[in-house]
């Protein structure tokens, strides 16, 4: 089995001290369908807490399986149009290739990028290639073993002929728990998280950050985390960081094809403020 890619070392970690905290916008709406014929619709909408702006995407997918191809495409309310094509075990064994492209009709903005992901038992690298902007290149290769994962990233400036940046990390992964350690933006910004499955309603993690180049001055940021899962229809999580930040999540499943989500988070340092935040989170799937 091939190791994660690059960017999921901590992904257990990450997920659940990141995914499913509704306050991070004040209404989010997600409606998901398929047609007849294979085309999967997906429609989201995001109101901000801030301005209440209302921002959204309107996105098509279709995969064909014999072929390994998947075309998407999205128009945003930002007038943007963007589409993919992606290419799993066509070129070759292991290799998925895809293309993407981006179309600001207002201002003619152009993107282009080729993204390239190899996989092999116990080996994993991946290409992130900007045509337009730079030229630019990034890639990463993780090699795994037993659950031991080691990896390293690398941004390449084509124009000026030198390396942007470099990270590394190293990890241990099994099904009840995973540990990493990853240093990013040129070896100077540490992560340090820890993912426990306790059992199979329980979940624990935390993560701990520390920028060497701000030296004392912030200290050593640290998230911890729980999810504790009531029934097959509904969770719960919780969180809360060094800055006295709680953030807490319920999510329900009021019926097949429609799940609820409320969240909020409050700054208990300052509890007679307006710095606390809410959040209401709708998904339907037909």
């Amino acid at each position: 089995m091939a190791p994660p890619a690059f960017s999921d070392i901590a992904k257990a970690a990450n997920d659940l001290l990141n995914k499913d905290f509704y306050h991070t916008a004040a209404a989010n709406l997600e409606v998901k369908s398929k047609a007849p014929n294979g085309v999967a619709f997906t429609v989201k909408g995001k109101s901000g807490h801030k301005d209440g702006a209302i921002g959204g995407q309107i996105e098509a997918k279709y995969a064909d399986k014999p072929t390994g191809l998947t075309l998407t495409q999205a128009w945003t309310t930002a007038n943007a149009l963007d589409t993919k094509i992606e290419l799993d075990n066509t070129l070759a064994n292991g290799l998925k290739a895809e293309v993407l492209t981006s179309f600001l009709p207002a201002s003619k903005g152009k993107g282009a990028k080729v993204n390239l992901d190899f996989k092999q038992p116990l080996f994993r690298a991946r290409g992130f290639f900007d045509l337009l902007k730079g030229p630019s290149f990034n890639g990463d290769v993780v090699i795994g073993h037993d659950g031991f994962l080691a990896g390293a990233e690398v941004g390449y400036d084509v124009v000026n002929g030198k390396i942007s940046k470099y990270s590394a990390a190293v990890g241990y992964s099994v099904p009840e728990y995973t540990a990493s350690v990853v240093a990013t933006n040129n070896l100077s910004v540490f992560a340090a998280s820890y993912y426990h499955k306790v059992n199979s309603q329980v979940e624990a993690g935390a993560k701990a950050t520390w920028d060497a180049k701000a030296g004392q001055a912030n200290g050593v940021g640290l998230e911890i985390a729980s999810k504790y899962k009531l029934d097959n229809a509904a969770f719960v999580k919780a969180k809360v960081n060094n800055q006295g930040i709680a953030a807490f999540a319920y999510n329900q499943v009021l019926r097949p094809g429609v799940t609820l989500g409320l969240g909020a988070s409050i700054d208990t340092q300052r509890l007679s403020e307006s710095a606390h935040k809410v959040g209401l989170n709708f998904v339907f799937e037909a």
